[in-house]
């Protein structure tokens, strides 16, 4: 119905009413002077009017009362019309419980035919609803557990600190506290006013190859360092005997080149093994108090030792400013970055270190004139052994593994790796560690 339609039936109601009453009073009217007592007919007339208003006002009273369980009360006039619209509100409402009804259910019968653990959770933080791979993967009880505060439930400390933080873009990841064998990824996603879904998958087998990965890669890297080293000890003999007119003379091109080569898989192993050793320390809590600032002036000295002069070197550092975390992570994330910064800035370029912190952390930075990099390449800089201009990273000595080492260092110290560069103008690797690792010398002393 049209508002001006709304309007015309609201006005011929109340224009019907007023002409009810009209003749109500003018019927009492004439009887009274036939009567010869007009005022009481008119007096008796609208106290009959009053009554039956304050009836129908307390049949809609009784009818809220009753929480709309009784059927809507009938009248005519401008009650018949309150209580048409009450009827229609009423099975509006019916109509929409019906269709909320089946959309609960059908999201239910669908989340719980999930193999992942699901759990809605109230703006309070208790459990509301769980599907049934929620019970096997959480450990979860129905009814019992229903209207629970969810970190009373799961109390691994990792969880309770996600959870209670509000950061939901990443996950968390815990063991069950049903099977400790199994590996949860927790993930908050948040929706509504409020509310909250928990969504739990199991990455056990996923996690067991990652550690099957990383030990082959350990123990396969460990394995090369033996014959390697025979290798080299070899190619050294060997080129002394090339020497001026010894025997190996013609050979010293072959031997140097491949000495270079030896030498560069060594490096390579080192590198794995170091990626290796720091993907597998996670959980492990021997942090410490470390002095970046002498961390940076030492790393400054070997790379002006590496760079022979060719380069200039400045360092804006907060001498005051330390970092709780691994030292020996934090060193590798320092000198990958510098160490990269003097291998693709050409001769005469300048390379830039800062260390300060603000509001948002501490920062770390090295910014260099160097040969850039193209934006197709950023995204994937952080993958093992990727190489944004493979000829040169092979000329230059680079492994292809520094920056996959520095990426999961950062996160052993919940950091973030920001990359910007341009073409033949230069490139900025900036690290953000959280305020919560910041200490202040005084205060480590």
């Amino acid at each position: 119905m049209t508002n001006e339609r709304r309007e015309r039936a609201t006005f011929a109601i109340w224009r019907e009413e007023i002409l009810r009453l009209t003749a109500l009073l003018s019927l009492s009217l004439i009887i009274g002077l036939f009567t010869n007592f007009p005022l009481l007919c008119v007096g008796i007339a609208i106290s009959i009017y009053a009554i039956w208003h304050l009836r129908q006002a307390f049949r809609l009273v009784a009818w809220f009362q009753s929480q709309g369980e009784d059927d809507v009360p009938e009248a005519t006039g401008i009650w018949g019309e309150v209580f048409g619209n009450l009827y229609h509100h009423q099975q509006r409402n019916y109509r929409d419980k019906r269709e909320l009804a089946a959309m609960i259910d059908e999201f239910q019968a669908s989340t719980a035919a999930l193999p992942d653990g699901v759990v809605v959770i109230d703006p309070t933080g208790r459990i509301s609803w769980c599907n049934e791979a929620a019970k096997m993967l959480l450990g979860l009880h129905v009814p019992k557990d229903l209207g629970q505060r969810i970190v009373n439930l799961l109390r691994n400390p990792a969880f309770v600190d996600y959870f209670i933080s509000g950061r939901y873009t990443d996950e968390v990841v815990i063991n069950s506290p049903e099977n400790a064998d199994l590996i949860l990824s927790v993930r908050i996603v948040p929706y509504g006013e409020g509310q909250r879904l928990l969504l739990a998958r199991d990455i056990s087998r996923l996690h067991q190859m990652e550690r099957i990965r990383r030990d082959f890669v350990a123990n396969a890297s460990h394995e090369l360092r033996t014959p390697l080293t025979v290798i080299r000890g070899y190619l050294d003999m060997m080129d002394e005997e090339s020497l001026d007119a010894r025997p190996l003379q013609p050979w010293q091109a072959p031997l140097s080149e491949m000495r270079q080569q030896a030498t560069r898989m060594g490096r390579i192993i080192e590198d794995l093994l170091k990626l290796a050793r720091i993907e597998s320390a996670i959980g492990k809590s021997n942090h410490e108090i470390v002095d970046i600032p002498q961390m940076l002036k030492m790393t400054i000295d070997e790379a002006k030792a590496l760079s022979e002069g060719r380069h200039r070197f400045t360092l804006d550092c907060e001498d005051g400013l330390l970092l709780y975390g691994l030292s020996a992570e934090l060193q590798s994330v320092v000198a990958n970055l510098i160490f990269n910064a003097v291998q693709y800035t050409p001769d005469g370029g300048e390379i830039r270190v800062r260390w300060w912190s603000d509001k948002k952390g501490a920062h770390f930075s090295v910014a260099d004139s160097g040969i850039g990099i193209e934006p197709r390449h950023i995204p994937r800089l952080t993958e093992r052994f990727y190489r944004a201009d493979p000829g040169r990273s092979r000329a230059t000595g680079g492994t292809g593994l520094g920056l996959a080492i520095v990426k999961h260092a950062l996160e052993h110290h919940e950091a973030v790796l920001n990359i910007a560069s341009e073409v033949n103008v230069g490139s900025t690797f900036s690290c953000i560690f959280p305020v919560s690792r910041i200490r202040a010398r005084e205060a480590a002393a």
